[in-house]
């Protein structure tokens, strides 16, 4: 099915955290704050009261968005992939051919995507070079740096962020 979006296991259970969040505590907090606005009288002119109402508005937006992704999202567990090719969820090594510095990447879905914690996007320019590549192959990925060349040098399926020798 092609309009199935692929997260991993993690990225699913953020999404239903923040469903749970949004609508055990946000949405009846929210609800609470126009009721008190609504108390405070002439509503045409309550800004207390817009604002509250600005705020449920995104709220529910927001539970609309996560509900919808959960629906078309295709769950991968990396942990159960092997092999030695790029696919999703892999965590991949990289030998910068250019200064000889490494560095590691784990892809994900977008919702995911987080570069502190090394990982990068399905959509994202390195994750398409590297997709469908093998361990040992030359990359060359197009960065607003310019172009760079790399060497995968070690492709896993842990589930878990990359981790690079302290230097």
């Amino acid at each position: 099915m092609s309009d199935r979006v692929p997260m991993t296991l993690v990225g699913q259970q953020m999404l239903k955290d923040e469903l749970k969040q949004l609508k055990s505590v946000e949405r009846p907090k929210i609800v609470q704050e126009i009721e008190v606005a609504r108390g405070h009288g002439d509503l045409s002119e309550n800004a207390e009261y817009h604002a509250a109402r600005e705020k449920q508005s995104f709220i529910e937006g927001r539970i609309r968005e996560i509900e919808s992704k959960l629906a078309v999202a295709q769950v991968i567990d990396p942990s159960q992939l092997s092999g030695e090719r790029v696919v999703f969820g892999a965590t991949v090594y990289l030998t910068d051919l250019d200064n000889d510095t490494e560095a590691a990447w784990q892809i994900v879905g977008e919702d995911e995507a987080n570069l502190k914690l090394k990982k990068i996007s399905i959509t994202s320019p390195i994750a398409r070079a590297l997709i469908g590549k093998n361990e040992g192959d030359e990359v060359m990925v197009n960065t607003p740096a310019g172009q760079r060349n790399y060497e995968i040098s070690r492709v896993t399926y842990t589930g878990k962020p990359p981790e690079l020798p302290a230097e």
